[in-house]
């Protein structure tokens, strides 16, 4: 369904089921045709197993020809009684249920023109007595049944549309309170805990000079290193918390990076392939990933040439990152703030990571990261 919701579903089932029950029932209390029993039965059936099929199959829910054809045997339904006027004609407008809130409005509205005409069709099927129709009462009651399957399906696809837009709005106030605050901490880790961090270096470095006691200086030293160590996590937490899309594309974002590493180094970087729409948090992650991968390139392998490929097909994003440089060195170091940060975006991510060296040699370095995709209406 294009915009699947359960409590649309459900909205089916228990209409369904409704319209069955009163359908039976009316048909017990006035008799239409000699099988009425037999009519009941078949009624009572087909509504019980289609709502159930409906329920506990989503291709039912959500493909054309499974509308057309519960539309067909409902409205059979109605001319097998004989009577435009059908106890089944409630049972045959839950048949526009699915169809209108999972169509757009548009496409909705032609659906429901064309149960009207078949319905019409119907209507004709069972003798319509047009003498009789001179009565203001039956031409009311006729117009009515033929308004009713479209005012049905507009006031669905109405409601369905307004609370796709509710839900979307959610969403977007979700995502923007998140940034607000992200923003926050961003400022406050930068303007208080930095700045304090900076100033206890700069005490120790005024202290380290006037102590006398190696031990002592050593110590200081140590404590320094600490704090570098600690500005450079609160640089990289700053960073984490920004953001690095500023409302482009991932593959867009990562071709201004490519050109900014390539400017700052002598090494040529090309970015190939184009990603769909990405959640916010996956392409974040993923751009984290192959810029990493990108600096990493430039800075430690001494790199003359990167290339990163981006596949954005259905079900999974694969980003991959090679380039012709040293390669990995054969015992990686414990420390290794880059090669964590990325296994720690692809855990989040649940995705698969793989860094290896393609040539024999051990020269060069390919990172991919393969994203899986949530399914997309």
């Amino acid at each position: 369904m294009t915009r699947s919701n359960n409590r649309w579903l459900w909205l089916f089932a228990a209409s369904r089921l409704v319209a069955t029950a009163v359908a039976v029932t009316l048909l017990f209390m006035h008799r239409l045709t000699p099988y009425d029993e037999i009519l009941a039965a078949v009624g009572a059936l087909y509504g019980g197993l289609s709502t159930l099929g409906a329920v506990r199959s989503s291709r039912l829910q959500g493909r054309l020809l499974a509308w057309v054809l519960d539309g067909c045997v409902v409205l059979g339904l109605v001319l097998a009684s004989g009577e435009w006027r059908s106890p089944f004609y409630l049972l045959a407008l839950t048949a526009l249920v699915l169809p209108a809130t999972s169509l757009r409005s548009r496409r909705a509205f032609v659906y429901a023109i064309g149960f009207t005409l078949a319905y019409l069709a119907v209507s004709l099927g069972t003798g319509i007595d047009f003498v009789t129709l001179d009565a203001s009462p039956r031409l009311e009651s006729l117009a009515t049944h033929l308004m009713v399957p479209l005012l049905v399906a507009l006031a669905l696809s109405y409601s369905a549309d307004l609370v796709e837009r509710l839900r979307l709005e959610a969403e977007r106030s979700a995502r923007l309170a998140v940034e607000a605050e992200r923003r926050r901490i961003a400022v406050d880790l930068h303007d208080s805990a930095k700045q304090r961090v900076h100033a206890s270096h700069l005490v120790l470095s005024s202290v380290r000079g006037r102590l006398g006691d190696e031990r002592a200086s050593d110590g200081v030293d140590q404590a320094m290193g600490e704090l570098r160590a600690a500005i450079a996590d609160m640089d990289s937490s700053v960073s984490d918390l920004g953001t690095p899309l500023d409302g482009r594309p991932l593959h867009q974002a990562l071709r201004d990076r490519a050109a900014e590493l390539g400017n700052a180094g002598d090494v040529r970087i090309e970015v190939h392939g184009e990603t769909p729409d990405l959640p916010t948090f996956i392409a974040v992650h993923a751009f984290r990933v192959a810029s990493e991968a990108m600096t990493n390139a430039v800075r430690h392998a001494s790199a003359s040439r990167i290339e990163v490929e981006l596949d954005g097909g259905p079900g999974e994003l694969t980003v991959v990152v090679a380039d012709d440089g040293q390669g990995m060195p054969s015992e990686r170091r414990p420390a290794s703030h880059g090669l964590q940060s990325m296994s720690a975006r692809a855990e989040r991510l649940g995705a698969r990571l793989e860094i290896a060296s393609p040539s024999p040699a051990g020269q060069g370095t390919s990172v991919r990261l393969e994203v899986p995709l949530p399914a997309r209406a």
